[in-house]
């Protein structure tokens, strides 16, 4: 008879990593899957319950990365669950781009009333984050009727070939893809990219009249849980007033409650043209919107449109997310996230050379070591200790947990990422006291270098 989740303890690791079955499975899913895909690490999850995950040989891990920062509300929440089979034991399916679904207007408007913008705005529901940033790419272009966007380095905005294009994390998403979408300029993300935006884009490349929209996450994800200067935003709002320039806020990772508002934008008050949302909005269920002030909706009937946009089921656990947030995650996030950062921050003067830096606003933190090599070996002494957490950036690894975290679970994952850490710089010393007594001793062979 299989244990309850809720009576286990969090972690319980009950076998070496990865478990014999775990091993059958993932030799099974590279027979069949996409080498597209690319896989953290050997863990085959097959049930969830707050931030707890289990997996397949019954090993019970302390979930801090939540599907990449999409399920807000844990695993298998009962209210969401309860909506989800509502909603599927009445419909399950009927296209909101050709018919008047109830549900879909419902949702519409309760992502217009949580939206950080003042007056009237409108929405588009698609299947993912991906599908909102492109509908807001297309709105963009259609409402100025100008060519061109501005994206920052670093930035992570889908892999669909307008998303991608706008996409500058890594080079390996563009390469064999190209050529990409016309007329996308990169800049450095914060003030020096503005300064790089007037003096060098608008007054060389391309004047600032012909860009529809710049695309900006507030806090960068995948780049590495980026917060921005302060005057960023504020100074980025202002220039695309004066040029006429559309704001698009990218808020699929930072937004629905993580940062401990609802949305990130709004630690600056800064307000957006459109907001792009994804991932924690649905608690895993597959849904994106494209959230655009009233005015700017000046497509017609057949500009845009998706088939499964606005699935019943999804906006189902849209709904009970929303009011989960509003009932206290977002309030939880903030808290626990600044208890988390409490316990991460002595990280920085333990492990000097080591850490060089833990930011981040409420669940959206981010520990940036000395290389990338480094951010992997901590992710896997974390996972070993039975603690689930995921790179970014070039040499970061971030925590995105569930909003539902408690005090105790943030005070475990802290100890854990500690003890993480601490094993690498261990085994970082045995390695160069090792290097050293060889070279003492005049074991190592000399480098040869090339050349004259």
């Amino acid at each position: 008879m299989t244990t309850p989740l809720q009576a286990r303890p969090v972690p319980d690791i009950v076998t070496a990593l990865p478990g014999p079955r775990a091993r059958a499975h993932i030799e099974f899913d590279h027979a069949w899957t996409s080498p597209s895909l690319p896989r953290a690490y050997p863990l085959v999850p097959v049930r969830g319950l707050g931030c707890a995950v289990e997996d397949i040989d019954g090993n019970v891990f302390l979930d801090f990365a939540a599907g990449i920062a999409v399920n807000s509300t844990g695993h298998s929440h009962p209210d969401v669950v309860a909506a989800i089979q509502a909603q599927a034991a009445e419909l399950q399916h009927f296209s909101a781009s050709d018919f008047y679904l109830p549900i879909y207007a419902k949702a519409a408007a309760e992502l217009a009333r949580i939206a950080p913008m003042q007056g009237k705005t409108r929405v588009f529901i698609g299947n993912s984050g991906a599908e909102a940033v492109e509908a807001g790419l297309k709105l963009a272009r259609h409402h100025t009727r100008r060519p061109n966007v501005i994206a920052f380095l670093g930035a992570f905005h889908g892999r669909t070939m307008g998303a991608v294009s706008l996409t500058a994390s890594k080079a390996k998403y563009h390469a064999h893809f190209g050529p990409m979408l016309p007329g996308v300029y990169h800049v450095p993300f914060g003030l020096a990219g503005l300064d790089e935006l007037e003096e060098r884009v608008f007054k060389r490349l391309m004047p600032a009249d012909e860009f529809a929209a710049v695309i900006v996450e507030p806090i960068q994800g995948e780049g590495g849980y980026v917060v921005p200067e302060p005057e960023f935003l504020p100074r980025l709002r202002e220039l695309c007033d004066r040029h006429g320039i559309l704001l698009i806020a990218d808020e699929v990772q930072s937004g629905a409650g993580r940062t401990g508002k609802m949305w990130a934008i709004q630690h600056w008050g800064v307000e957006p043209d459109i907001l792009l949302t994804a991932k924690g909005i649905g608690s895993g269920m597959p849904v994106g919107a494209m959230i655009a002030k009233a005015e700017l909706m000046t497509w017609g009937p057949g500009a845009h449109g998706s088939t499964y946009g606005g699935n019943p089921v999804a906006l189902a656990a849209l709904l009970a997310t929303i009011r989960l947030l509003e009932g206290g995650l977002v309030a939880n996030a903030a808290v626990r996230g600044r208890e988390l950062m409490d316990g991460l921050r002595p990280l920085v003067d333990r492990f000097p050379g080591l850490v060089r830096d833990v930011r981040g606003k409420g669940l959206m933190i981010g520990i940036q070591f000395d290389s990338g090599a480094t951010a992997e070996a901590v992710q896997m002494q974390a996972f070993d200790r039975g603690l689930l957490v995921l790179e970014c950036g070039d040499d970061c690894v971030r925590m995105s947990p569930p909003l539902v975290v408690s005090e105790a679970e943030a005070a475990a994952a802290a100890r854990l990422f500690t003890q993480s850490v601490e094993a690498v710089a261990i085994h970082r010393r045995e390695s160069e006291a090792e290097v050293a007594e060889e070279a003492a001793q005049g074991l190592l062979t000399p480098t040869i270098e090339a050349g004259g």
